[in-house]
């Protein structure tokens, strides 16, 4: 193993910017971090001061949904701009496939140098926890990262594998040690047009051992910390405690993240490259910590599929609060939009960059897709006001990634009940919304999936004193390819920023 920590030096030959290259470009990506972690999202722990900044010098999207909370088919949205079924990475375990086009093989493509640090989980189940072969990097020249950090790593123990899949050990508390190397990354080469992936670990629990472990002193000052109202009523009769037994050690590691991120872009600024950088913050899911089902993920409530996103740079300072929900497998072609770069064929996200600064993007739908994996075979509709949620009874979750039926089994108002509460699935008050969402989602899946399923009605519950409103009928984004928003395609190849 290589006692010193390598630079990801850039190849010989590559170009110096031109006066037209493309920003560059960052992405954060955090494991497990919920969206409202943050303060700019309502927490009082004052665990992201830097995610805030972020927010508030750039856009923050308030409603962005994964497009499935299990880890390697979000990062598979992220990395094609394709959903899990389409990319064909529907679980955990499945590699990403050769001959799809991926956000660093565009880049790539274009001129850009693109990297990759840290965990990608996109390998296969038939390699190992660490390195990975050249041909499983979706198209990422410089390298420096483990398939499954978790298995390969802990708080104070980093090991991750170089370009020649030989193993190194970085030094300091984990994410301190990859936001580290981002910044030998960023030093190395601010002088060309980047793609940098910084793939984190944290906010993740350590796998052998249950725990969220901390920086040496962290979990201190968040011992006792506010808990999310959900948190708060059901964490009681989770197993293991729930959040009251893992929030502290959970927000320290968000909090030395954010710290990490500040050091970076104060990396950027000493280069003089902050202004030409788009910084991209997200994650791949969040955390409901076992009180909706056994584990931390895989159900359709907030907690579980909402996510921080914030960007700022060229396209996006400025930008805002939009509150349009909208999905992480929208970034990939996101990206490739401020940079310049035609969205390949086969994406089914859409640019954001319409929605900045206050405007509209009429060909977006009204609501976001979710698909649910692994110990389930699960869709989940969401709205800005709503969520809506089918499950496939009997389906062999490890094995099929969709299914010919479905049925009914949650329906939530976020006006009335943000934190999901009160299951209205089945109401004879709310038949008419919940037949506008099951209409809404069978869009959705005849043009993600291209199957049209059964989704059998929830049975009938007594309507008691509660009303709702109908789910607004209009469709305004019918005929609307995914990954372009019209005119836009002429636009990018004749290099317009």
């Amino acid at each position: 193993m290589s006692g010193d920590s390598p630079t990801l030096a850039p190849a010989d030959g590559d170009p110096s910017p031109s006066a037209g290259a493309g920003p560059q470009i960052i992405v954060i990506l955090t494991d497990q971090q919920r969206w409202d972690t943050t303060g700019v999202h309502g927490n009082p722990a004052e665990a992201t001061p830097e995610f805030d900044r972020i927010a508030r010098e750039g856009t923050l999207f308030e409603h962005a949904i994964t497009p499935n909370p299990v880890c390697a088919p979000a990062r598979s949205a992220l990395q094609t701009g394709r959903f899990p079924t389409a990319s064909g990475v529907f679980r955990n375990g499945v590699r990403l496939p050769d001959g799809v086009p991926t956000l660093a093989g565009a880049c790539a493509a274009s001129g850009y140098t693109t990297g990759y640090i840290g965990k990608w989980h996109l390998a296969g189940e038939d390699g190992p926890d660490g390195p990975v072969p050249r041909e499983r990097r979706g198209g990422y020249e410089r390298w420096l990262a483990s398939d499954r950090l978790e298995f390969t790593s802990d708080a104070y123990r980093t090991v991750v594998y170089d370009e020649g899949g030989e193993p190194v050990r970085l030094p300091g508390y984990r994410s301190d040690a990859l936001i580290d190397a981002a910044i030998r990354f960023v030093a190395d080469h601010h002088d060309r047009p980047y793609l940098l992936f910084v793939s984190l670990l944290e906010p993740h629990h350590q796998n052998p051992t249950d725990d969220h472990p901390a920086p040496t002193g962290g979990r201190g000052r968040f011992e006792g910390a506010w808990l999310p109202p959900d948190l708060a009523a059901l964490s009681p009769a989770a197993p293991q405690g729930g959040a009251h037994r893992h929030l502290a050690g959970y927000l320290a590691q968000i909090r030395r993240v954010d710290e990490g991120v500040g050091r970076l872009r104060d990396a950027l600024r000493s280069l003089g490259t902050e202004d030409r950088t788009v910084l991209v913050w997200t994650s791949d899911h969040g955390s409901h910590f076992r009180t909706r089902n056994s584990e931390y993920k895989r159900s359709g409530h907030d907690a579980s599929v909402r996510v921080p996103l914030a960007i700022t740079g060229p396209g996006f300072t400025g930008g805002g609060l939009v509150r349009h929900p909208v999905s992480t497998v929208d970034l990939m072609p996101t990206l490739l939009d401020v940079a310049g770069i035609s969205v390949p064929d086969g994406v089914q996200g859409r640019s954001l960059l319409p929605l900045t600064g206050g405007r509209q993007d009429p060909g977006r739908a009204p609501s976001v897709l979710v698909q649910i994996s692994e110990d389930r075979v699960g869709r989940v509709l969401r709205t800005a006001r709503w969520t809506y949620v089918v499950d496939a009874p009997g389906a062999d979750a490890w094995n099929e990634p969709d299914a010919g039926e479905y049925r009914e089994t949650e329906l939530y108002d976020l006006e009335a009940d943000p934190h999901q509460l009160d299951n209205l699935a089945g109401l004879d008050s709310h038949r008419t919304v919940a037949d506008g969402l099951r209409a809404e989602l069978l869009r959705w899946l005849e043009r993600v999936e291209e199957v049209r399923p059964e989704i059998v009605r929830a049975a009938s519950r007594p309507a008691g004193q509660r009303r709702a409103e109908s789910f607004p009928g209009t469709v305004p984004w019918e005929g609307v390819r995914f990954g372009h928003r019209p005119g836009r395609r002429a636009e990018t190849e004749a290099g317009r920023p």
